[in-house]
C-alpha cells in the first residue's frame, strides 16, 4: 500500500503542474484555431448584416462575454500554413510573456472593427478584407503552434 501512495503523491506533485500546463496550452491552441481561422471562408446569411457581425456573434458566444471587442482578426488560410510560422520562433515578447514571430508570407484576412458611435448593447462591426503578414504569439520556442495574434505587420 505504501508504494502506491508514494507513487500517487509523486504523480500529483511532479506531473500535476505539467498536466495542467498542457491542458491550458491545448486550450489556447484550440481557441486560436476556432476564433481566428476561417478557411474556407464562411458566408453568413443576410440576417447577420455582414460577415463580421455573424462572426463576432460566434466569438462572443464562445468567450461567454457580452463585451464587444474593438478589433478581431480572422485568417483565411489553412491551419498548416499558419502553423509553419511558429516552427522556429526565436523571439521572446516580454509584454506577452510568450514567444512571438512575424509570418514570412502575407495571409488573406478580415479585420473586424467595432463600428463607432453605437449603443453599448449593440455590437455592430465593419469588415476589411486585406492581405498582410501577421504578428503571432507562439506556444514555445521550437516546434510551436500559434496561440494568439498581436497585430499586423
Amino acid at each position: 500500500m505504501a508504494p502506491a501512495v508514494a507513487w500517487l503523491l509523486f504523480v500529483q506533485l511532479v506531473l500535476g503542474p505539467t498536466l495542467v500546463m498542457n491542458v491550458r496550452l491545448e486550450t489556447a491552441i484550440k481557441n486560436f484555431r476556432d476564433l481566428h481561422i476561417d478557411f474556407p471562408k464562411v458566408n453568413y446569411p443576410v440576417g447577420f448584416q455582414g460577415y463580421c457581425n455573424g462572426l463576432m456573434a460566434y466569438v462572443r458566444g464562445r468567450e461567454g462575454s457580452w463585451y464587444c471587442p474593438k478589433t478581431h482578426y480572422v485568417i483565411h488560410a489553412p491551419w498548416k500554413a499558419i502553423e509553419r510560422s511558429c516552427k522556429q520562433c526565436e523571439s521572446f515578447c516580454e509584454n506577452y510573456n510568450e514567444y512571438c514571430t512575424v509570418t514570412l508570407e502575407a495571409f488573406p484576412l478580415t479585420i473586424c472593427s467595432l463600428s463607432p458611435k453605437q449603443p453599448p448593447t449593440s455590437c455592430r462591426y465593419n469588415g476589411t478584407l486585406t492581405n498582410q503578414r501577421i504578428y503571432l504569439l507562439c506556444s514555445q520556442k521550437y516546434d510551436a503552434k500559434p496561440i494568439g495574434i498581436i497585430g499586423l505587420y
